[in-house]
């Protein structure tokens, strides 16, 4: 059989070739999971893993997103022993600044942070000045530090993980190949019909993001993910400007920025539009928008006004209610997992998704972290995530 040629059969599927099937994928070659078919309707890492900041962070306010956060914080250091690969992370250090009514939030959080084993401290005024000489942090009380976190490449990543796994044997990746149905037949997933062909498989886990919802509704379950259109901006360091310097996360602001090499930065916003097509939205950011990205930056960042703006960037995140993933077993369908929902945040928790969803598709239990509470059924139960010191724009 030719590589380019569709398999009749499969012990699993995995639709969608970007770094949560690619993770997916190569952690199952790692485990010897059987025969696994990955369907990407364009080429990998080329949906919204391609438009991804990129961050990588351990700041989150809800346990087991820290747990998945460190373990892939592990992987992206040493990326050439786990995968095989050079790879492409760059630590710049992290810092989370927010609402100064929060201040105790951030506390309570950093202890929760640092009991889990992340390196994190709290750092006051002063020393967020000398860290980061650039920024004006005058109503800044406190903030979170994290110095190995930084950033990496989201194309990067899935190539990455899936050349491995296709290295490995078993895994048959078929790009430009689009999923049109589900099977489904009492009770039990039976395959995927793909446009050039029918694959049966015991086991089909969907890692589509904002893409997710048709193949589901002609199922009968229609997924809680709404599409979220977002632009992000690429400067060109100012004259005046230090380059380098940290990775941020601003409350304050509604922004977030990070270096991009040595004199470039990236700004992008919290908050995206709803309302739009994942398969038709601008390509290009809108120069109104930038402007007023960057107006806020300024306020943290006064340089970045000056800064040349080299391109714009736009992508789609698969928003849930409680902006956090779905992951797992849909209810009533036995053998069809969900992967998604990320909200924007998934990239830096790729490479421990990749081994909680093979856990619970080879072991019928994530076992590295409990992901019991990101079931696909918790909205239905009434049940949707809320972390103990959520901030207010979590």
């Amino acid at each position: 059989m030719s590589p380019t040629s569709v398999p009749t059969t499969a012990d699993i599927v995995i639709l969608g070739a970007g770094v949560m099937g690619a993770s997916i994928a190569f952690q199952l070659g790692q485990r010897k999971g059987g025969r696994i078919v990955v369907i990407e309707r364009d080429h990998v890492g080329r949906g919204g893993s391609g438009r991804s900041s990129a961050l990588v962070r351990m700041h989150y306010s809800y346990p087991p997103e820290v747990q998945m956060a460190l373990i892939s914080l592990h992987m992206f250091e040493n990326w050439q022993a786990v995968v095989g690969a050079p790879g492409d992370f760059r630590k710049t250090g992290f810092v989370r600044i927010v609402h100064p009514a929060e201040s105790a939030r951030l506390r309570a959080n950093v202890e929760m942070q640092k009991k889990l084993g992340v390196n994190v401290v709290l750092i006051e005024r002063q020393e967020l000045q000398e860290l980061a000489p650039d920024w004006v942090v005058d109503e800044v009380e406190i903030a979170a530090y994290e110095p190995d976190s930084g950033y990496s490449d989201g194309a990067g990543v899935a190539n990455d993980f899936l050349t491995r796994a296709r290295d490995m044997g078993g895994t048959t990746y078929l790009p430009r190949t689009e999923a049109i149905s589900l099977v489904v037949e009492g009770g039990k997933v039976r395959g995927v019909v793909t446009d050039r062909g029918r694959i049966a498989a015991p086991l089909v886990v969907s890692a589509l993001g904002p893409w997710s919802n048709p193949l589901f509704e002609e199922v009968g379950h229609a997924l809680p993910i709404e599409p979220e259109y977002h632009q992000v901006a690429i400067l060109k360091n100012a004259p005046g400007m230090k380059g380098g310097g940290c990775a941020c996360i601003d409350s304050v602001t509604a922004t977030y920025f990070r270096p991009d090499g040595h004199d470039k930065f990236l700004i992008g916003d919290f908050y995206g539009s709803r309302k739009v097509n994942p398969d038709n939205f601008p390509q290009r950011a809108s120069d109104d928008s930038l402007e007023e990205i960057i107006e806020r930056t300024s306020r943290r960042i006064p340089e970045v006004v000056n800064a040349e703006v080299m391109r714009g960037l736009t992508g789609i995140y698969d928003m849930t209610p409680d902006a956090r993933p779905l992951l797992g077993e849909i209810p009533g369908i036995r053998g069809l997992y969900v992967c998604a929902g990320f909200s924007g945040m998934g990239f830096k928790i790729s490479p421990a998704i990749g081994i909680v969803m093979s856990e619970l598709l080879l072991d019928g239990l994530a076992k590295s972290v409990d992901i019991t509470s990101f079931r696909p059924s918790r909205f239905a139960e009434g049940k949707p995530i809320r972390a103990e010191f959520e901030y207010q724009d979590d």
